[in-house]
């Protein structure tokens, strides 16, 4: 089965032609042929089931099948704030496992001690939209331009908030603070880890500091344990 993404699809109409650069993927790189079923999502739950009435690389015309709501909705919503590394690279390899397992948000701050402060936001679209597709999910998380860390909190200070660092402090497992089904946000800080300040000023709003264990993790390995943790916790 091949998995399309069409934010545009209106679900009340039966058929749909795909943009150019989808058509031409489906005729040229699939070699897909009249009367093949392929499935189509407009990534924020809309699911379709569709059959190609016309195969044209440049607009190819699909019948729609069967339409489902909320397609494999997850009972809780995950946000992850976090430091982009200075490898880029590692930034986007997170958000795309990250995608894969299950994510909401994706939001990249910026703290005192980042040594990264610019992202190319549509670049990380690309890259959400690509593992939405290849994990054949109907949900691609919201990715948010970069905001310094101070900003992000006073934004979020009514929220589930959760903070993660290598200082001493009174930290705690994941499973031992969180309520399964909770929308939550986790901070996750740069290579150099949050500041005491920041960390405080993120305990006064509200966060509760959690580790990942005794080993001292990359911001990515951070993040992903972080993805890893909330959906085993919500299963």
């Amino acid at each position: 089965m091949h998995l399309f993404y069409t934010p545009n699809i209106v679900s009340t109409s039966n058929h749909y032609v795909l943009n150019e650069e989808e058509s031409k993927h489906a005729i040229k790189v699939l070699r897909l042929t009249q009367n093949a079923e392929i499935q189509l999502t407009d990534g924020v739950g809309g699911w379709y089931t569709c059959v190609i009435e016309e195969p044209d690389s440049k607009k190819c015309r699909l019948l729609i099948k069967n339409y489902e709501a909320e397609y494999r909705k997850t009972i809780y919503k995950l946000h992850l704030a976090i430091a982009p590394t200075k490898n880029i690279d590692r930034m986007e390899w997170l958000l795309e496992k990250a995608t894969e397992i299950g994510i909401h948000q994706f939001t990249p701050i910026i703290s005192s001690r980042s040594e990264r402060k610019e992202v190319k936001l549509e670049r990380l679209e690309k890259i959400a939209i690509s593992a939405m597709k290849q994990s054949f999910s109907a949900y691609k998380p919201i990715v948010n331009p970069v905001i310094r860390l101070n900003d992000f909190l006073n934004k979020h200070k009514d929220s589930n908030l959760f903070i993660a660092h290598c200082l001493d402090g009174d930290k705690k497992y994941l499973n031992k603070i969180y309520l399964e089904k909770q929308d939550c946000i986790i901070l996750i800080g740069p290579e150099g880890d949050f500041t005491d300040l920041e960390i405080e000023s993120a305990k006064k709003l509200g966060s509760k500091e959690v580790t990942f264990g005794n080993q001292r993790l990359r911001t990515e390995t951070a993040g992903l344990m972080a993805v890893v943790e909330i959906n085993l916790l919500n299963r």
